[in-house]
C-alpha cells in the first residue's frame, strides 16, 4: 500500500485547499503594549498532507495552530479552514468549524477524573445525533485501534506516557474529523514511544483520509512529513 510521504505533490494537490491562509497578521496585547506576533502569512495545505511546522520556541507556530484551530479569533487577513472563512467569523460557526478538527496536544489534556474511553467519548459530545451507547461504542473502538481495547476503564495516572498520547489520539480522531492538528506531540516521549505515536498517527489518518499539521522540535519524526515548513519570529521562511 503507497504510503502518503511517497506521494508526490502533483498526486496530492488534485483539490481545493482544506487549510488556505493569506496575509494573516496577528497581535497581542492593546496600545502600548501591542505586539505583532505572526507577520504576513501565507500557506495552502491540501487534503491528505502530512505537513509538519518546525521553529524555535517563541516563533508562532502555536498562535498559528490556535487560528488555523479555530481556538484563537482571526484578527488581520484570510484564513479559510475547509472552505469556511473564519476571519471575522462568529461564534457558531468557529464551533462548526471545532467539530471537523481533531486536536493533539503535547500535554496529552486528558481528565484525571475519567476513565480512557470517557475521555475519548468527550470529543463526541458536541455531535449530538449520536445516542448514548453509540458514543460509548463508537470511543471503544477506537481505543481498541489504538492498541488499547485492554485500558479502556484505566483512569490517566495508571497509564504510561505513551499509552496516554495514544488516548490523545484516539480521542482526535474518534469524530472522523478532516484535520488533525498537533503541537508537540513527541515532546514527553521517549524515542520509541514517540515513534509510535506519530506512526499510528499516520496510518489511522490515512485511513480516514484527514489532513495533518504537526508543529514539533522533533527531528527524529521529520521523515513522515510530504512537506517541512518553517517558522522563526513569526514569519513562514
Amino acid at each position: 500500500m503507497q504510503t502518503l510521504n511517497n506521494l508526490n505533490s502533483n498526486q496530492l494537490i488534485t483539490s481545493n485547499p482544506v487549510i488556505s491562509i493569506h496575509q494573516i497578521n496577528h497581535f497581542f496585547g492593546k496600545g502600548s503594549l501591542r505586539k505583532q506576533v505572526l507577520f504576513n502569512i501565507n500557506l495552502d495545505i491540501y487534503p491528505g498532507e502530512i505537513v509538519i511546522m518546525t521553529g524555535p520556541s517563541g516563533s508562532g507556530k502555536t498562535t498559528l495552530l490556535s487560528l488555523i484551530g479555530a481556538l484563537r479569533s482571526c484578527q488581520h487577513g484570510s484564513l479559510k479552514v475547509i472552505g469556511q472563512e473564519l476571519c471575522g467569523a462568529g461564534q457558531n460557526q468557529l464551533i462548526k468549524t471545532r467539530r471537523q478538527i481533531g486536536y493533539i496536544f503535547q500535554s496529552y489534556n486528558l481528565l484525571d477524573s475519567l476513565t480512557a474511553r470517557q475521555n475519548v467519548e468527550m470529543s463526541l459530545e458536541l455531535h449530538e445525533h449520536l445516542s448514548w451507547t453509540a458514543r460509548r461504542a463508537k470511543a471503544s473502538r477506537m481505543l481498541e485501534a489504538v492498541g488499547l481495547g485492554n485500558r479502556l476503564n484505566y483512569y490517566p495516572e495508571n497509564l504510561s506516557g505513551g499509552q496516554k498520547q495514544r488516548v490523545a489520539i484516539a480521542r482526535a480522531l474518534v469524530a472522523n474529523p478532516k484535520i488533525i492538528l498537533a503541537d508537540e506531540p513527541t515532546a514527553s516521549l521517549d524515542k520509541k514511544s514517540g515513534r509510535d505515536v506519530v506512526e499510528l498517527m499516520q496510518t489511522l489518518a490515512k485511513e480516514q483520509g484527514c489532513t495533518i499539521l504537526l508543529v514539533t522540535h522533533d527531528n527524529r519524526i521529520l521523515d513522515i512529513a510530504v512537506r517541512i515548513i518553517h517558522m522563526e519570529d513569526g514569519y513562514l521562511v
